[in-house]
């Protein structure tokens, strides 16, 4: 399934009907968790069937195409489903460990920004260059700008148009039913990531990525906006375009995470057959406030979610490895070396002298090849997407990039 967002223009008078869909979506689907809250047995069909009956009773409902109001209850479901599901914990679910209305029950939603249509209530041009929504909200023909080309797919091929609103307008999602595959020549590659604050990478080939940093390097103009906002009235027309102001500062720093994010793992899933990182519990990180900031600000999870993402598309491998002691142990003779976190030297009495974080990633890599050898049984397949298998032993290339380090190590 691909994701392609395009941004809309229209008048005024357009995008209060989109904000009045927006506001018809969160109704509905608020109805939906408190006819569940009232009737626990209540089922995703029953919820379906219930956007049918809030048409009838309320008229700015039947305002909203039928699937789209269909696709409400679908997201009230989403949320009731996660509350049940046994995968979001270790052993039990989130309703067996008697968390009522906290972290994992469903709650109202007090801002939605997005109305999802599905193969009815649009209808897109010929050229592919606007879109018009022909529902009873008065949306009508919006135009449409973007890089993607929806040439190359048919009208069938579109499964869902989603409408969403940001700090920097309004835009039109196209979802795509499409496997995305593209062939890369392996070059039988294996590398470990260890993430940091200083350097947002290094990998076991002792190769370094600076942090960007974009909060700390915007936070000045955060903080101007932010204080603007602060002498402004509450429910004043500036105090609302002085919010939008800030809104756009974020908008922009996410959008620049998200774009170093998308651009790095692409390189590093093309470079390597075989990615290893570490399985971070970044929740639990980011408690420490001291450091809370800056983890926030270099998007770990984000570069690990892109990273699984072109794994699949160059059918790649990715394992992520425990964390434990990969700063502490020597990757030359697995002894333990205490190091505080201002210690960026590596130091063993083995005579392995490296920087932290390049020793950190050599063992990153090393338990990732010791984690892939113990899942395969004998061979890793690294063949390409044309059926071309290129079958390399994973104890003779555990050996190799054990070998390779040892001696370089050694020359260090």
């Amino acid at each position: 399934m691909l994701v392609f967002e395009f941004k809309a223009y229209g008048n005024s008078q357009q995008f209060n009907a989109v904000d009045e869909a927006l506001r018809t979506v969160q109704f509905i689907r608020n109805k939906s968790i408190r006819l569940w809250m009232d009737n626990v047995k209540i089922g995703k069909n029953e919820l379906s069937k219930y956007c049918a009956v809030l048409a009838k009773e309320f008229p700015f409902c039947n305002k909203l195409n039928s699937q789209a109001r269909q696709a409400s209850a679908e997201r009230a479901w989403i949320a009731i489903s996660r509350f049940y599901d046994t995968s979001t914990s270790l052993s039990t679910s989130n309703c067996k460990k008697k968390v009522v209305r906290k972290k994992g029950f469903p709650q109202f939603q007090k801002n939605n920004r997005s109305v999802e249509y599905k193969t009815t209530g649009w209808k897109l041009a010929d050229n592919r260059k606007s879109i018009t929504f022909s529902d009873k909200n008065g949306i009508g023909k919006l135009k449409l700008k973007g890089t993607r080309n929806l040439h190359f797919y048919q009208f069938n091929q579109i499964k869902r148009v989603r409408l969403v609103k940001r700090a920097g307008g309004y835009y039109v999602q196209f979802c795509i039913d499409v496997d995305r595959c593209e062939v890369v020549k392996k070059n039988q590659n294996a590398i470990g990531l260890d993430v940091g604050l200083k350097e947002f990478y290094t990998d076991s080939n002792g190769i370094s990525v600076e942090n960007p940093r974009f909060l700390r390097k915007g936070e000045r103009r955060l903080k101007k906006a932010q204080k603007c906002l602060s002498k402004r009235v509450k429910g004043s027309r500036n105090r609302g375009k002085s919010r939008q102001i800030l809104s756009k500062r974020h908008l922009k720093i996410s959008r620049q995470r998200k774009d170093h994010a998308v651009k790095l793992a692409r390189c590093v899933v093309q470079s390597n057959d075989l990615i290893a990182y570490e399985d971070l519990r970044i929740k639990n990180m980011v408690k420490n406030h001291c450091l809370a900031k800056s983890i926030n600000d270099a998007s770990w999870y984000q570069f690990r979610v892109w990273i699984e993402y072109f794994a699949k598309v160059f059918e790649k491998v990715t394992v992520a490895v425990n964390p434990q002691y990969t700063s502490q142990e020597c990757s030359n003779c697995g002894a333990i070396v205490r190091k505080t976190l201002s210690t960026r030297t590596h130091v063993c009495q083995c005579g392995c002298s490296l920087d932290r974080d390049f020793n950190a990633a050599r063992n990153i890599l090393s338990r990732g090849l010791g984690t892939v050898g113990q899942t395969e049984t004998s061979r890793l397949n690294l063949g390409n997407a044309c059926g071309e298998a290129i079958s390399t032993d994973v104890g003779e290339i555990l050996y190799q990039q054990i070998a390779s380090m040892n001696q370089e190590s050694q020359r260090l």
